[in-house]
């Protein structure tokens, strides 16, 4: 039987179209560790079919914009080797991570992290969180040879790989002292920020992805890079790479999102028809280069900022997405705090005091 150095759990259709096609790709190339495991985590029984297409091999479809040219492939992905369940397949799942797992990687549901009333238990309970179920899987390496182990979670949580660490040394707090000296000091928690659109599933398996991808791996002491691919980084300081994400994408769309409130709605339905609509466009171009760009560069973090607004702006003319503004405006009033208030206060705190009327303006202020 093949080994699997790599354990995933989730099978959504944004890892099938991001890591289990990184680790594919590399595969091909030697450049990666070895093949995965896929663990589903949920039990949904609906997702069985999707399960065990996984390991027969999958497509991505890929469609968009690449410097400026219209791309649509399709690519095999050949890296999960094994697929099984928490619910029917415990014991082999344990014995992967007892004698395989050299990483575990994760991306659970939103509510994955969450705890739940079941993780007070003393054994193993289908009805805990992610991170309990994670602790006890954990617990079985421990006891068996207590080799170390890299966890790589890849939620859409700040400082994911901290955050899982204290989640699972908070369901560790009663077990014996060795077992949490071994989780602080033997295991790897790593931080990393994923990014990539994935716009629908392919049935059995598979999913339809846009160009652009991102896995962006903080670099700590040992890390273990489970392959080598142009679109996987090993960074200094994830932070930048956040504010990026934040302050230009996010914001963008926010921004988008206020004028077409503004307008009544009227208008464009699609992000591609922002881009589509020469004054639409040409006014959130502005707010780049006049108002986001020069905050920035007076943060320091202005190389490769220009290339980031550039491809950034590609993705949202993708003619394949069909990216609608009304989905972007739920929640639209935390998301004008927390993409352009928490911007224009980063400005602030970093030197750059230029009026940025257009991002004030989309906040409801005369000025900002």
């Amino acid at each position: 039987m093949v080994k699997t150095p790599i354990v995933q759990f989730g099978t959504s259709r944004f890892l099938q179209a991001h890591v289990d096609l990184f680790v594919s790709e590399a595969l091909e190339r030697g450049e990666a560790i070895g093949p995965i495991t896929v663990v589903q985590t949920s039990g949904d029984a609906s997702r069985a079919r999707r399960l065990a297409a996984l390991s027969d091999g999958f497509d991505v479809k890929v469609r968009g914009l690449r410097d400026g040219a219209r791309l649509d492939e399709t690519r095999r992905v050949t890296s999960v080797a094994r697929a099984m369940s928490l619910a029917a397949d415990l014991d082999a799942v344990r014995d992967t991570i007892v004698e395989e797992a050299e990483i575990i990687l994760s991306n659970t549901a939103d509510a994955g992290f969450k705890p739940q009333a079941a993780d007070i238990a003393t054994g193993f309970d289908h009805a805990m969180s992610y991170p309990a179920k994670l602790t006890h899987l954990l617990h079985a390496r421990f006891k068996a040879n207590a080799r170390p182990i890299q966890i790589m979670p890849t939620e859409l949580v700040q400082d994911n790989g901290r955050v899982l660490r204290g989640l699972v040394l908070e369901v560790a707090s009663k077990m014996e002292p060795e077992f949490r000296e071994w989780l602080s000091t033997q295991v790897r928690w790593v931080n990393s920020l994923v990014d990539r659109i994935v716009s629908e599933p392919l049935e059995p398996a598979g999913a339809v992805a846009e160009p652009y991808a991102l896995w962006a791996i903080e670099d700590c002491p040992g890390l273990v890079m489970p392959c080598q691919h142009a679109d996987v980084q090993r960074v200094k300081d994830l932070g930048v790479i956040e504010r990026r994400k934040l302050f230009i994408l996010n914001l963008g769309h926010t921004w988008m999102v206020s004028r077409w409130l503004a307008n009544d709605r009227k208008g464009a339905v699609f992000v591609r028809d922002v881009m589509g609509d020469p004054d639409f466009s040409a006014r959130l171009r502005a707010v780049y280069g006049e108002e986001v760009l020069p905050t920035f560069k007076a943060a320091g973090e202005g190389d490769g900022v220009e290339d980031y607004i550039a491809a950034t702006l590609e993705r949202f003319a993708n003619p394949f997405l069909d990216h609608r503004l009304e989905d972007i405006a739920q929640n639209h009033g935390e998301k004008l705090e927390r993409r352009i208030g928490a911007f224009l206060d980063w400005a602030r705190e970093n030197g750059d005091q230029a009026q940025k009327s257009k991002l004030g303006h989309a906040m409801g202020r005369a000025g900002a």
